[in-house]
């Protein structure tokens, strides 16, 4: 079956691609990092996450690992078919609407920098519709030289082939940040590749850079407002509802 792309979007290389350009094979190659490291020391213990955009579930499954409950949302069926332990939702955050809060709504991989501002701003009122009184948003950001620092690449270790997640590839690959051209209205077209002993694949795809200051615009436009930059790197950010955030600033 093809599966039309967005426009603007663009992937190649074995298996499945998905209409943002992303390659669920690939998906399941990519490491960890410290993503859930970061996460479990900005958010209570046995927290009930709501993930949007969980893809193959990379963050998903050491999440379930460190006792949290995780719900995982995304648009891709391929993706969630390699979701395990979690409940999984298949459809577009920007609608999601499921009549019911969580701890913790996580948006990572960048999503906030979604080239349609709406599709952005859809995004955004997802996570304030689905956190509980007193929970949060963590958001992963770009960091602010990722459309300026271009060509660059890096090497990384793959993924040792255990705990049932996936196959692995403990042999390494690199990552190449090739381009980040502009497209008009502030949006970037931006083309990564992923180069690995056995396998190529590429991701074109819109991206919409945001300054610290706009970021924050963007956020306050939702009704949330940020409690903390969670890395040094502005990266990983922790937002509340502005309301909340207003009250304990006056306290």
């Amino acid at each position: 079956m093809r599966i039309e792309m967005r426009e603007g979007y663009e992937g190649t290389g074995p298996g499945a691609i998905t209409p943002d350009g992303c390659a669920v094979e690939l998906y399941s190659r990519l490491p960890v990092g410290e993503e859930p490291d970061i996460i479990t020391a900005a958010v209570p213990a046995g927290a009930r996450i709501l993930e949007l955009g969980s893809g193959v579930g990379r963050m998903t499954h050491p999440l379930l690992e460190r006792g949290f409950t995780v719900t995982a949302v995304d648009d891709s069926a391929e993706m969630l078919e390699r979701v395990r332990g979690a409940r999984t939702i298949c459809g577009p955050i920007e609608n999601l609407d499921l009549g019911e809060t969580f701890d913790v709504v996580l948006l990572a991989s960048f999503l906030v920098h979604a080239g349609d501002v709406e599709v952005r701003r859809g995004l955004l009122r997802t996570c304030v519709r689905h956190v509980a009184a007193g929970g949060c948003v963590l958001i992963q950001r770009e960091g602010e030289d990722f459309h300026a620092n271009v060509p660059r690449e890096r090497s990384e270790m793959g993924v040792p082939p255990a705990g049932g997640w996936g196959r692995g590839d403990p042999s390494g690959f690199t990552v190449r940040m090739v381009s980040a051209e502009p497209v008009g209205d502030g949006v970037d077209s931006v083309r990564a590749e992923y180069v690995f002993p056995d396998a190529v694949w590429t991701q074109t795809f819109l991206s919409r850079p945001l300054t610290k200051d706009q970021f924050e615009e963007a956020l306050a436009e939702a009704g949330l407002k940020v409690d903390s930059y969670l890395t040094p790197d502005r990266i990983w950010v922790r937002a509340v509802a502005a309301t909340v955030a207003e009250a304990e600033t006056a306290d």
